[in-house]
Order: structure tokens, then C-alpha cells, then sequence
């Protein structure tokens, strides 16, 4: 290799080198002008209304830890939250699927490369009076209730038409379109368990960490609804019966209506966002989520220790 083209090398080599790193110092000073970093500050998050208590749970225990970090969650219907990331109300969402990429082409224009990480699953859970006999339900009875084929055997009532476990049970079933006379929509997973507990012949649709929250919370209303078991005939573990959703059903994916929870950070800096989805991710967030009842996608570590006792001669 002549001297010539060892020079234009190196010089090739200084110049990417001092591009990247004038573009990291830019971000960390734009970071530092806002007066956030990765564990403090203020930041707005999104989150699909369906897990908003296992978010409000992470939430509580990251401020407790870090005083100088304020996060305000922003509760919405899965496509009024994206459409607020769109709308730069946030930087960063949690949802229980990743954006699509016409969603995704806003930020990919931009060049902001998005940050996403599952931590946990969740699961879409289907709900009756605790007066009424049904204690399962088949997924062709599912599908039928969708599709307006049993218009008026049953009344199904879920939070709203832009629900997240609206659109994961259209998917799922393979359902062409859902029958707007064949169900009913209120505000929220909240109001949905209420009614289902007033109101005989129901079947409500929610977050299955909903029914986790109001059992914790010790709620008069987990004794008024039941958690119906689903039959389990589709996917890799197929075996024709029926379990509720539970930990350890999500964790052997017998339950039928697993969904996963991500944290996606669009922030275009390194602020607050990653600090909190790191949080999520890490061994204390994890714990959470498998305290909460729920799946968490990495299981945390058992510390054990062992004390030699003296012997006694």
C-alpha cells in the first residue's frame, strides 16, 4: 500500500471518528440544555390504557428510587397513544405490539432509530357475572360473539373501539371484520369489570392485569365476576383444554390470548426515557412484573446465601 492511499485512509478513519463523537457530545449537551439525563427530569410516557397498573406500579417504584425523575403517565386506547406519539405529545409508549411501518415511517424520516425492548406479557382475559353458570368458552364461541352470528344470546361489552384487545382478538381469530351491533363499548377495562359484575348474561373483554389489580386491591368486585377459562385448540400447544389466564399458564403458553408488553423509546436523545425503559428491563422491574402475577420476559436472578456454621468440637 503506497504512502498516498494510507493517508487518505487515515484521514477517512479521523474524519467518521470526529463526525461520531461531535454527534454524541451533541446529544449529550441537547440532553443536558433540557436538564434531563437517563435518571433525571421530566418526562412524559405513553401507555396503552389495558396495562396502565403494572405501569403505574413500575412508575411508583422508579420515582421512589430516583427523586430527581418525574414521569407522568399518559393513559390512552392503543390508537389515540400512538396517535399521540405521532403527535409529539411523548417520546416514548408502552403497547402490547410495536408500531407498523407506515406508524413507524414518522421517526424512520426523521432518522430517530427506535429503542425496543419487551418486558413482560400480558394476556386478554374474558370476563362473566359470577351469577351466571358459563365457567369456559370455546374460541368458535369467541369468534361467533365477534361476528354477530349469537347477536343476542349474550351482550359482550369492552372498553372502546380503539382498544388494543379489540384488535389482538381480530388478529387472533382471523376475523375479517368485527359486527359494531354485536358489541358494546364503555370508557375503560375498569368500567367494563363494574358492569360485568351489575349485570347478568355479559361477557366483558379486558387486560388480564386488570383483574390482577382489583384481586390485589382486594376489590368487592372480584367477587362478583368470574375469569372465564379458554379453550386452547390454536398455535404450537394445542390440546383442546381449557385454562384461565395465570402466570404460570402464560408461562407454559397454554393460555390462548398471550400478548407481549414493549417499552418504545423514540426519544432522539439520551434522556429520561432510556433510564426508565432500562429500569423496566432490568432485575427490579422484572420483579414487579412477576410479583404482579404477570410474565416477566426475563426471569430475575434468586440471590441464595450460604452461612457456614461453626462446629461445635
Amino acid at each position: 500500500m503506497n504512502n498516498s492511499l494510507k493517508i487518505l485512509l487515515f484521514t477517512v478513519l479521523s474524519v467518521s471518528i470526529l463526525t461520531s463523537c461531535n454527534r454524541q457530545n451533541k446529544i449529550k449537551q441537547e440532553t443536558k440544555e433540557q436538564g434531563q439525563d437517563i435518571l433525571r427530569g421530566k418526562i412524559n410516557v405513553l401507555v396503552d390504557e389495558t396495562v396502565y397498573p403494572i405501569l403505574k406500579e413500575q412508575v411508583d417504584v422508579f420515582q421512589s428510587s430516583y427523586s430527581d425523575a418525574a414521569i407522568q403517565l399518559m393513559a390512552r386506547p392503543e390508537i389515540k397513544a400512538v396517535n399521540a406519539l405521532l403527535g409529539d405529545s411523548s417520546g416514548v409508549i408502552i403497547l402490547t405490539r410495536k408500531l407498523t411501518a407506515q406508524e413507524g415511517a414518522y421517526f424512520k424520516k426523521r432518522n430517530i432509530v427506535p429503542k425496543e425492548y419487551q418486558i413482560g406479557s400480558d394476556a386478554v382475559a374474558l370476563i362473566n357475572n359470577i351469577a351466571d353458570s358459563d365457567t369456559s368458552i370455546t374460541l368458535s364461541n369467541v369468534k361467533s360473539l365477534l361476528n354477530g352470528e349469537q347477536k343476542g344470546k349474550l351482550k359482550v361489552v369492552f372498553d372502546n373501539a380503539n382498544s388494543s384487545t379489540l384488535r389482538f382478538l381480530k388478529s387472533y381469530l382471523s376475523l375479517d371484520k368485527i359486527d359494531a351491533t354485536a358489541i358494546s363499548g364503555l370508557q375503560n377495562n375498569e368500567e367494563v369489570i363494574k358492569y360485568v359484575s351489575e349485570n347478568k348474561g355479559t361477557i366483558g373483554i379486558v387486560g388480564y392485569n386488570w383483574i390482577l389489580e382489583i384481586a390485589q386491591k382486594k376489590s368487592q368486585l372480584s367477587n362478583k365476576i368470574r375469569t372465564l377459562s379458554v379453550e386452547n385448540s390454536q398455535g404450537d400447544k394445542k390440546d383442546g383444554l381449557f385454562y384461565k389466564p395465570s402466570q404460570s399458564n402464560l408461562s407454559l403458553g397454554l393460555y390462548p390470548f398471550i400478548r407481549p408488553i414493549y417499552v418504545l423509546n423514540y426519544q432522539p436523545n439520551l434522556g429520561l426515557g432510556l433510564g426508565f425503559s432500562s429500569f423496566l428491563t432490568g432485575d427490579r422491574g422484572q420483579r414487579i412484573i412477576l410479583k404482579a402475577g404477570l410474565l416477566p420476559a426475563t426471569m430475575p436472578g434468586r440471590e441464595i446465601i450460604i452461612r457456614e456454621e461453626n462446629s461445635l468440637n
